[in-house]
């Protein structure tokens, strides 16, 4: 297969997370060391469709390990939804000669990848690239570790102000769909109440927490809450519903937002980026395609793209359990 793989294409594609740009770094470098050419693409599938192609070296990514974003910038693209759109993204890869893709997202991402892969034979490998950690196959994506030391240092800096002034914070982090940044930055914060998708908890729950906590003698309090959770239908009728059956507390609110996603990516991202490039890099080498790499008890391992999409990363339960002792 060696032989035959002379160029492979890299792109990174949906939410941007920290760690992309050292992915990219590491499939650019991982090629050059197999003396394979690299090619980038611009804006992900959409980029594909329209031809947007870069030449990369070994030195046209210095400098990019701790930067945050993507260089290769991000898109979605509904033309390549179409069969009509991926027919000219295949032929544009055929056109510059390019033998097999190494695609860096989420689960969106990879559903254009099996799709694709299945339709034109074309050999995809995927990396996980989400700050939502919500990718089946893997314990950590890429991004996870920065956006949840992010959004942990913000709500340090917000009990600082709600122990000044007598408050209850409500806070709202990144988590449509998952609550491993609610749950992990709850736990390293302190909250006294965590609210997540996976543990429909209840309204009255959380009052009684408040309503214990402010009986012990805490003047001040913070609730973490994902974004997807559903226990109010905002985070702001969240903090109506408590304002009005705890009239003592005074309530603010804090969407950290897209801050979570931005930033210099921490150690542990930079070190897994690289070793996840590596890993898929070498992969297509061996002829191996539709999967994705991951990372399980800290080894580098690869599942299916498919298995990746449909499969349901778990909460952590014993966390869950430590974070009901932690509010006591």
């Amino acid at each position: 297969m060696r032989e035959k793989l002379k160029r492979i294409a890299v792109m990174t594609s949906g939410g941007d997370s920290p760690g992309m740009n050292a992915a990219i770094r590491s499939v650019v470098r991982t090629c050059a060391y197999y003396k394979i050419e690299c090619i980038g693409i611009y804006r992900g599938y959409q980029g594909m469709i329209e031809g947007d192609f870069i030449n990369m070296t070994a030195r046209s990514v210095n400098h990019i390990i701790h930067k945050g974003g993507t260089i290769l910038k991000s898109a979605r693209s509904k033309e390549f939804m179409t069969k009509k759109g991926r027919q000219k993204a295949y032929k544009n890869l055929i056109k510059h000669d390019i033998n097999a893709l190494v695609v860096i997202g989420g689960d969106g991402t990879f559903t254009g990848g099996v799709v694709f892969n299945k339709e034109f034979k074309f050999p995809v490998v995927g990396i996980p690239g989400t700050i939502d950690n919500d990718i089946y196959g893997t314990s950590h994506t890429l991004g996870y570790d920065t956006a949840l030391n992010t959004a942990m240092e913000a709500i340090d800096k917000i009990r600082d102000t709600a122990s000044s002034h007598n408050r209850l914070f409500i806070v709202e982090v990144m988590g449509r769909d998952a609550g491993f940044i609610a749950l992990n930055a709850g736990v390293g914060a302190g909250a006294e109440e965590i609210l997540i998708p996976e543990e429909n908890l209840g309204l009255d729950r959380m009052l009684e927490s408040l309503k214990k906590s402010k009986s012990s003698g805490k003047s001040s309090s913070i609730v973490v809450v994902a974004e997807g959770d559903k226990s109010g239908k905002t985070v702001f009728e969240l903090a109506d519903y408590v304002e009005e059956n705890l009239p003592e507390y005074e309530v603010r609110v804090s969407v950290l937002g897209h801050m979570q996603r931005g930033g210099s990516p921490s150690c542990f991202d930079r070190v897994l980026a690289s070793r996840l490039g590596v890993k898929a890099v070498e992969l297509l080498i061996d002829g191996k395609t539709n999967i994705m790499v991951g990372l399980k008890d800290n080894q580098v391992v690869s599942t299916s793209l498919e298995k990746a999409i449909k499969g349901i990363q778990e909460i952590n339960m014993e966390l869950l359990r430590v974070s009901d002792i932690m509010t006591t």
